[in-house]
């Protein structure tokens, strides 16, 4: 594993440093918090797992994954928000559930550690089959519920391509292991289609950038189409010189969004737009290596005031490792075939 740079921008030992930030905000359980004193959830979490791999911090990464092992539900989910001595929100998200396998694939692809994968394949099986078993007739995966009840009855267009990513490389895992999951394929084939074809399946969410990219960078809509809607997006959520707005009528411009845009753009085939997206993006690092959240314009003040997140400088590694294109992870969101 080599640890990825950015000509011009970030050098390898840069990029450590960043992976350094991270590992400091876990803590002995194995947990990721956002920020010191803060909370985790288990969707973050594992974009800070990729990232501490990316970085070489690989026992650290194995402790994230462990974590994840202990506290997993019976019926193979997790809470949302998580604190250092308990539960702060007990909500199941499906699209957070799902993808541990994003994260354990990712290892694979960075170590080949097949034992280490078998060990833990049994949590990323409870918590696919979980997650399918929340597939709607109507399209796509219901995006959460309590422990003890459905409540919410609805799909989002962004955890569904989410989640379809986090089903093929839960396929991918599997076959690693010589095993074959045809319920799983088929699920992801249906979640793609429902994205590509039925975009009434899915609650309005058109101000988020992440129902504009997150198709593309999940793989859920490929080829030209991809090309076309990412374009079509693009004067709607990107200021130019700054970065991707999180919501499309605020000037609020956040590292992750740029950062996960960035390997969108990759993805759809657009290079020249992903190296502009990165390089707005450093202007939100902070002299330690971390992020910052996000900055709100035209006041140029953090917001968040002063948050440095973890998932922000782990989704910046991430990108970092897709721009360098120098190790087997470095193709986990930007091809799909």
């Amino acid at each position: 594993m080599i640890i990825p740079k950015v000509d011009g921008l970030l050098s390898r030992q840069d990029i450590r440093t960043t992976g350094d930030t991270i590992a400091a905000l876990q803590l002995d359980s194995g947990m990721i918090e956002w920020f010191p004193g803060g909370h985790a959830d288990p969707w973050n979490h594992v974009e800070a797992a990729m990232a501490l791999t990316v970085t070489g911090h690989l026992d650290h990464a194995k402790g994230a994954y462990g974590w994840l092992a202990d506290i997993q539900l019976p019926d193979g989910s997790w809470h949302n928000y998580y604190v250092a001595h308990g539960i702060e929100d007990p909500k199941i998200d499906t699209n957070t559930v799902a993808y541990i396998a994003t994260g354990l694939w990712h290892y694979w692809l960075a170590t080949h550690d097949t034992a280490y994968v078998r060990d833990l394949f049994e949590v990323v099986e409870t918590a696919i089959d979980f997650v399918v078993a929340h597939e709607r007739d109507q399209g796509g995966i219901i995006w959460a519920r309590w422990p003890d009840r459905l409540e919410w009855d609805y799909a989002l267009l962004t955890g569904t391509s989410s989640i379809s990513h986090s089903l093929l490389c839960a396929d991918q895992l599997a076959k690693v292991l010589g095993l074959d999951y045809p319920r799983w394929r088929a699920a992801r084939q249906r979640l793609v289609s429902t994205v590509a074809d039925d975009p009434t399946a899915f609650e309005p969410k058109e101000r988020w950038a992440m129902d504009w990219y997150y198709p593309a960078l999940t793989g859920a809509v490929v080829g030209d189409d991809a090309e076309k809607q990412f374009m079509v997006g693009w004067d709607t959520f990107v200021m130019a010189g700054r970065g991707v707005r999180c919501v499309s009528d605020e000037d609020w411009v956040t590292a992750a969004e740029t950062a996960e845009a960035t390997l969108a753009a990759l993805a759809v085939g657009l290079p020249e737009h992903a190296t502009k997206l990165f390089t707005w993006a450093q202007a939100l690092r902070d002299q330690d290596g971390s992020y910052f959240t996000g900055i709100a314009y035209p006041d140029e003040v953090t917001f968040p005031a002063g948050e440095r997140s973890s998932y922000t400088s782990a989704a910046i590694v991430l990108a970092a490792d897709a721009l360098d294109a120098e190790n087997p992870t470095a193709r986990l969101f930007t091809n799909h075939e």
